[in-house]
């Protein structure tokens, strides 16, 4: 008797996703960097067992992600990271959803609680050069769920 294989499954590809905030696509993205978390380590001896060190989880610590864009003539983003600028910080609720191949079907949900911006990399300026005028914009947010449904895209 032999061991049949499981059906083949291939990897996403990086390059389907879409960006929301408060549930509404906001912009297109050509790029998105930083998604995760690190769990620190606290570590400790047992009572009674000196050879022996163990670990348990402490504080989760969110990365920032960093949005790259196009620069257009939406300013949704920017009045957003102005208002923080001046102190007003409003804190949305932003998604991230990974699609499959044909991108009809969200495969991956990533929420990002209570985001904020927290930075700005404005595009390069080069009057020799015929590059796109790319922006960063860096968020920050307080919690990262992950809604893993996979649900036909609107």
């Amino acid at each position: 008797m032999s061991v049949q294989p499981g059906a083949r499954q291939d990897p996403y590809r990086a390059y389907n996703f879409k960006f929301e905030i408060n549930g509404t696509v906001q912009a297109h993205f050509v790029k998105i960097e930083g998604l995760g978390f690190t769990i620190q380590r606290i570590l400790f001896r047992a009572g009674g067992e000196h050879a022996e060190v163990r670990s348990v989880p402490g504080r989760v610590e969110y990365n920032p992600v960093t949005l790259r864009y196009g620069l257009t003539d939406s300013a949704d983003l920017m009045t957003w990271l102005f208002a923080t600028v001046e102190g007003r910080v409003q804190r949305q609720n932003v998604s991230i959803a990974m699609l499959d191949d044909t991108g009809s079907r969200e495969v991956r949900r990533w929420n990002l609680l209570g985001s904020w911006p927290c930075g700005l990399d404005c595009a390069t300026l080069d009057a020799l050069g015929n590059e796109l005028a790319i922006e960063s914009l860096t968020l920050a947010y307080d919690r990262l769920e992950l809604d893993s449904a996979a649900a036909p895209v609107a």
